[in-house]
């Protein structure tokens, strides 16, 4: 079984910073690609960023460009995402996602899995 556990949000001003930080557990037995979603509600999930497994190759989402930077710290099984720069438009709740292959018995089953979801609020 594999966890994910966001932490890092709540609520800011229109210009200020958050660090989203999501930290994997569980019979991990590599992660590949992880990213961050955000959902407003009565939308569906959208991806915001994501990284690959050796940090090479990023993605973002036009509208978090130049203001958001993810980041993955492997040895820890977790995944950054530095807001900077925050808008209103950026309140929604926050989501982590991996691509694990996870240690099941004897076998390794690949599966993708999700954080439980993190709200973040910008304000004033």
């Amino acid at each position: 079984q594999v966890q994910l556990v966001e932490s890092g949000g709540g609520l800011v001003q229109p210009g200020e910073s958050l660090r989203l930080s999501c930290v994997a557990s569980g019979s991990i037995f590599t992660i590949y690609d992880m990213g961050w979603y955000r959902q407003y509600p009565g939308k569906q999930r959208e991806l915001v960023a994501s990284i690959t497994s050796g940090g090479d190759s990023n993605y973002y989402a036009d509208s978090v460009k130049g203001r958001f930077t993810i980041s993955r710290d492997n040895a820890k099984n977790t995944v950054y995402l530095q807001m900077n720069s925050l808008k209103p438009e950026d309140t929604a709740v926050y989501y982590c996602n991996a691509d694990v292959v996870a240690r099941v018995i004897l076998a390794r089953i690949r599966h993708d899995y999700w954080g439980q979801g993190i709200q973040v609020t910008v304000s004033s």
